[in-house]
């Protein structure tokens, strides 16, 4: 349980509190933006509780049966997920066009207030605790202000649950601060069709995040390979043993948020087998050593005097 994602399990106690609240608010004050608010925080709590589910399974050693592990349940798990939001996207924008086709005057204006204020805290904070998340998996270095710039260039290179409370709190952040403003507008203009009109904002943000989580979780299902930097920070560590020459073919594939590496070296001539076999093993247990990489497969082959592999920044060079 320890080893389940932080930040979703965070976000599904957050959003718990949230969706009662914001649902009592709802029901006294008849706001059309407030039940929005409060059907998207539903859709969180189930989702994010069903990600950090499926984070603890996806962190099960791998067995006989499965060998390459569990890493891709987090992926089912965030399509469940994706389904929930789907259904309460659906039904937020329904009751926008009812609202908009019978506008209500919303109630317990202080009420309304105080609860999407707090609704704007909460989810900024879990939103901020998602970014830390995305600079600590990524290893990025950030800090303050820049936490926010490091999280919206690396939230591809995250792991799967991660991403997803990203997503989802960055549109709940957003949506709260709309909802805010709606309630702040109807209760002192007589523009009352903004409740209509913010409550179906708020739902097409809600389908927004369904898809992009649902492109990335299904990318994931099939099999992707790891981003370029993984690879770089893989060959870094090969290149560390000094027998090793060249790469010659890499593969990675990606596991949620693991590893699984298929590497042929191409080693200094003249090696027994017996000095190549060990050379591989130790670069097998030197890339071990990192917390995302859970399996190896190195294959060895004598140095070729060809240069195969280049880090992704540095320009192709003439085979002299």
């Amino acid at each position: 349980m320890k080893k389940g994602n932080k930040s979703s399990a965070a976000a599904a106690l957050g959003n718990t509190g949230l969706a009662i609240i914001k649902g009592i608010a709802a029901a006294l004050s008849g706001s059309g933006a407030m039940f929005a608010s409060a059907m998207h925080s539903v859709a969180d709590a189930v989702n994010q509780g069903f990600v950090y589910a499926g984070s603890v399974l996806a962190e099960k050693e791998p067995t006989r049966r499965f060998p390459s592990g569990f890493g891709r349940v987090i992926n089912i798990f965030c399509m469940v997920a994706v389904i929930v939001v789907t259904i309460m996207a659906y039904e937020t924008i329904l009751e926008g066009f009812h609202l908009l086709a019978h506008p209500v005057q919303a109630g317990h204006f202080i009420l309304n207030l105080v609860v999407l204020l707090l609704a704007v805290g909460v989810d900024g904070f879990i939103l901020v605790k998602a970014m830390k998340e995305i600079a600590r998996e990524t290893r990025t270095e950030a800090k303050g202000m820049a936490v926010i710039k490091v999280a919206f260039q690396n939230v591809g290179r995250a792991a799967p649950p991660t991403r997803l409370v990203f997503y989802e709190d960055l549109v709940a952040t957003s949506g709260a601060l709309l909802a805010l403003l709606a309630v702040i507008v109807t209760q002192l203009t007589p523009v009352k069709a903004l409740d209509g009109i913010a409550t179906i904002l708020i739902g097409i943000l809600m389908v927004l995040v369904a898809f992009k989580v649902g492109y990335d979780n299904m990318v994931g299902l099939i099999g992707v390979a790891a981003p370029r930097e993984v690879e770089d920070r893989v060959a870094r560590i090969i290149f560390q043993d000094p027998s090793v020459t060249d790469i010659n073919r890499m593969r990675i594939m990606q596991e949620g948020r693991f590893y699984h590496v298929e590497v042929y070296l191409e080693l200094v001539k003249g090696l027994t087998l017996a000095d190549a076999d060990d050379i591989k093993f130790r670069v097998r247990d030197e890339l071990l050593k990192d917390p995302d990489i859970t399996d190896v497969t190195l294959g060895i082959l004598e140095d070729n005097d060809v240069r195969d592999w280049r880090p992704e920044k540095e320009e192709p060079q003439p085979v002299q």
